[in-house]
């Protein structure tokens, strides 16, 4: 079996697990950018469409003993139809897979953090048996879930309730091992989340700290290198002008203190830094985790 290399960053050994890739809408995925600026950064193909990563991040703890899975992607639920709409495409990589060659076992996963509750982000909770009957994937992992984000999903408006799939959500509802967390939750000493509400109310960003070395899993705040722009956000952000403001706050400390991004919707960047030149925020170097030192 072969084994990715992981980053060792105090106590915490992390591993860049992908679990697919699909396609979502340009258009949609830079809101009132124009075509010509954004393809000019990421090509559509014939449909408008723009290749996206399903990029997870696996933390095994020395300190606590425990393993948490960052996201799980879109899952493996999806008929034909909807797979043709999003392009999915399990040849490139697929979550067990990637675990398996990581080293893991879904068994293995203790804890479950999900930033959000779309369905690229959690869809991989829940799997068909061959009787077509939902089962867990991650039998042994505790799901954790920023509140006010998990009565969003539960009551979500008409505008966002098409990325609330019952089969996902309903799942983790019913396990009896959902953990609801607040805002700026600690799971560990060097592993918290911070909130961000543009995008979805109560999405939460994990944040690993260790020394100097700060790295952020941006999950839908950054989908992409061509979002760090001020302007560039999605169409399907909730509330775009909080977006705007909370990306010029984090995009600021993450230039000041060299923070690495891990991109979890990427599919060129795994990591990237942040530079402030000429009053504007760009891609300064673009990484692989094992880059950081």
């Amino acid at each position: 079996m072969t084994h990715n290399k992981p980053l060792q960053l105090g106590p915490f050994e992390i591993y860049s697990i992908e679990a697919g890739r699909f396609l979502l809408d340009g258009g949609a995925m830079f809101g009132v950018v124009p075509k010509t600026l954004w393809s000019r950064q990421i090509p559509a193909d014939d449909k408008n469409r723009i290749k996206m990563a399903m990029r997870l991040m696996l933390i095994q703890s020395k300190e606590s003993g425990k393993i948490y899975l960052i996201d799980n992607g879109s899952g493996d639920k999806f008929n034909d139809k909807m797979s043709s709409i999003y392009g999915l495409d399990y040849e490139h990589s697929d979550l067990i897979g990637s675990l398996n060659s990581s080293g893991f076992k879904p068994e293995d996963i203790t804890d479950i953090i999900f930033s959000h509750l779309h369905f690229d982000h959690c869809g991989g909770t829940t799997t068909y048996d061959k009787d077509g009957n939902l089962q867990e994937v991650f039998p042994n992992a505790i799901y954790h879930v920023n509140e006010r984000h998990w009565k969003t999903a539960n009551h979500p408006n008409e505008r966002e309730k098409a990325s609330f799939f019952p089969e996902n959500i309903n799942p983790i509802k019913e396990s009896g091992r959902l953990n609801l967390v607040q805002n700026y939750h600690e799971f560990e000493d060097g592993l918290k989340s911070i909130p961000m509400d543009g995008h979805t109310e109560g999405q939460q960003l994990p944040v690993i700290t260790h020394g100097s070395t700060t790295l952020v899993y941006v999950a839908d705040l950054l989908p992409t290198f061509a979002h760090i722009p001020l302007p560039w956000v999605m169409g399907y952000d909730m509330k775009p002008i909080q977006t705007l403001n909370e990306k010029a706050l984090f995009l600021k400390k993450a230039s000041e203190e060299s923070w690495y991004l891990f991109m979890e919707h990427d599919a060129t960047n795994e990591v990237i830094t942040i530079q402030h030149e000429d009053g504007k925020f760009q891609m300064n170097k673009s990484l692989s985790l094992s880059d950081i030192t």
